[in-house]
């Protein structure tokens, strides 16, 4: 796959769809641009011709001159509209696989989405797609035009004078054996410039994300000097490989388009012997003095080509990435609202991280899942909430194993908020209609005050209006939870999950939380993965997961009464909480 570069190219042309008549109508206007462009050399020659011949018809002179007028008209209006239906092709071609390869990430499981550096999966799908539209806007149009073009020039000549044809092309095989000796080494030197640039990009997104806490703890040299050495090894990888190619690209550029320096020799020879006319030699000097020169610009796209044909390898590698199964219809009917996970195995990075995990959530039940931290709970919250796939092992929903069940219809039943929120770069209001897209205002603010929301919002410079910046930059973490959390509570979901939701909030504002929770899941399924053994002691079981197992399960009576993990779990958090109290 990718490695064929007329296969990147059909692949490509594959994803144009409906457009794809805009490429073949690019190639004929492309094809008559070209004849309208080389047709006035005949003219040009005509017209030297009637010179040499002393002919004084001014008539002939004026129509020649108006028909290679014309004809150059003709040469730019045909260029431009072919170019005109190459780029609108090309664009339309790359929003299309730009917008497989954001669907795609939908459907892959978490775990190898969240794997890939996310500079290098920005890399891919923004400056990387987008780099091809140079090479795939013009290379139809310009290849049609760079080999015509030469080809008919050169059969003109060779019909004149095989002789002078020959002499013609003499300097081209000196030129392509520099140019083979530039291109020695290619995929290494562009492999080492692809690896460069993600590296560069991954680590400028770490440095831009982590910048508060390298600052808090005094690690901004350190870190910049990572910085620094991605960027000056991005910087090599081009300048290295360019300082090895400088030689050889300037000495085929200065030799392939030097025909005259056979040219004129040897025409001139066979003028001085009479073996051709005065007027054919100068015609051939007419036509071949710009012979080579639509080859190089040809030539010149041979590194987009191969650029384009590892940026084809990456996008087709994020969409064959295989997906988590889900049928497109749901086919099976869901029976009440019970939650099974029959003996659940994952694994993450071929690290085992649960094994065998069973439980049984009754619809309208209040869960709790705790333990020490890395023990696997939130692996078995995502699970649940169909973010990743088990390796083994089922989870069904109503009787009916999730993975029968269409991504969107499970979604709409679940209701996830983790710890670390994401918030768009749009006002409040839109972050949490997110919840329900036909939510009113009305019903927007409502959510927000049932949650604690409203009066810091208020409290904003516009308010429910007010734009939180990127990943809801603007906020603190305290207030992102909340709005994630009024947004779950929007959605008025079945199933809602809150994974630590309320880690980056104060006790006062917690509290508010967990009573507005308490009344808007009523008869809702819900499922808490805390630390804070205090706010889901009231659950209605609590399973205690260590190590990837459930060690414990029961009510906070019975865990309590058991003494084993959960109980010293419980003492050491009440001790803190004590030692709070006296602070």
């Amino acid at each position: 796959m990718g490695k064929d570069k007329s296969g990147s190219f059909g692949w490509l042309l594959s994803q144009s769809g409906e457009r794809k008549g805009k490429f073949i109508a690019s190639v004929i206007l492309a094809a008559l641009s070209m004849i309208c462009g080389i047709v006035p050399y005949y003219f040009i020659a005509d017209i030297v011709k009637d010179l040499l011949s002393g002919s004084t018809d001014k008539s002939a002179y004026i129509l020649n001159c108006v028909i290679i007028l014309a004809l150059w008209l003709g040469h730019s209006l045909f260029h431009a509209l072919s170019t005109a239906n190459s780029h609108l092709a090309t664009f339309h071609t790359l929003a299309v696989i730009r917008k497989k390869s954001l669907d795609k990430l939908a459907k892959m499981p978490l775990g190898n989405v969240i794997s890939q550096p996310s500079g290098a999966l920005k890399s891919t799908i923004v400056e990387r797609i987008d780099s091809i539209e140079t090479t795939l806007a013009h290379i139809l149009p310009e290849f049609t035009t760079g080999i015509g073009a030469p080809i008919i020039i050169i059969i003109y000549t060779f019909i004149i004078s095989w002789k002078l044809g020959l002499a013609a092309l003499i300097t081209v095989p000196l030129g392509i054996i520099c140019y083979a000796l530039m291109m020695f080494g290619y995929e290494e030197n562009y492999a080492r410039t692809v690896r460069a640039t993600k590296a560069l990009n991954a680590v400028t997104t770490e440095y831009i994300n982590g910048i508060e806490v390298i600052k808090v703890f005094g690690k901004a040299q350190s870190s910049y000097e990572k910085f620094a050495a991605a960027a000056k090894e991005s910087a090599s990888s081009f300048v290295d490989w360019m300082r090895k190619c400088n030689v050889y690209m300037t000495f085929a550029m200065c030799i392939m388009p030097a025909t005259m320096l056979s040219v004129l020799p040897i025409g001139g020879i066979m003028a001085i012997h009479g073996t051709i006319s005065t007027a054919d030699f100068i015609t051939v000097i007419i036509l071949t003095v710009g012979l080579i020169e639509p080859l190089i610009g040809v030539m010149s796209y041979s590194d987009d080509i191969a650029q384009m044909d590892t940026i084809v390898t990456e996008v087709r590698n994020i969409l064959d990435a295989p997906e988590m199964e889900r049928p497109e219809k749901l086919t099976k009917n869901i029976s009440g609202g019970d939650i099974v996970l029959d003996d659940v195995h994952f694994s993450y990075s071929d690290k085992e991280i649960l094994h065998g995990i069973s439980m049984t959530i009754h619809s309208g039940e209040f869960i709790a899942l705790v333990g020490p931290s890395g023990s696997g709970k939130s692996t078995v919250a995502r699970l649940i909430a169909s973010l990743w796939d088990t390796d083994s092992g089922s989870i069904s929903l109503g009787g009916v194993d999730i993975r029968d069940i269409p991504l969107n219809d499970y979604n709409k039943k679940i209701a996830y908020v983790s710890q670390d929120n994401f918030l768009f770069d749009l006002s409040v209001r839109e972050n949490i209609r997110l919840g329900d897209q036909s939510a009113t205002d009305k019903e927007v603010e409502e959510a927000a005050r049932k949650c604690g929301c409203h009066d810091f919002i208020m409290g904003l410079e516009k308010g429910y209006d007010t734009v939180v910046g990127t990943s809801g930059g603007h906020l603190s973490g305290g207030e992102r939870q909340r709005i994630a959390i009024a947004r779950a509570m929007l959605k008025n979901a079945d199933i809602i999950i809150l994974d630590e939701a309320t880690a980056y909030t104060d006790p006062e504002n917690e509290a508010l939380i967990q009573r507005s929770v308490a009344s808007l899941v009523k008869g809702k399924t819900l499922i808490v993965i805390a630390h804070r053994l205090s706010t889901v002691k009231n659950a209605d079981r609590l399973y205690v997961i260590s190590d990837g197992n459930i060690e414990e399960q029961g009510t906070h009576d019975e865990l309590l009464a058991k003494n084993g993990l959960y109980s010293s779990m419980w003492t050491a958090h009440i001790s803190v909480k004590d030692g709070e109290n006296d602070v």
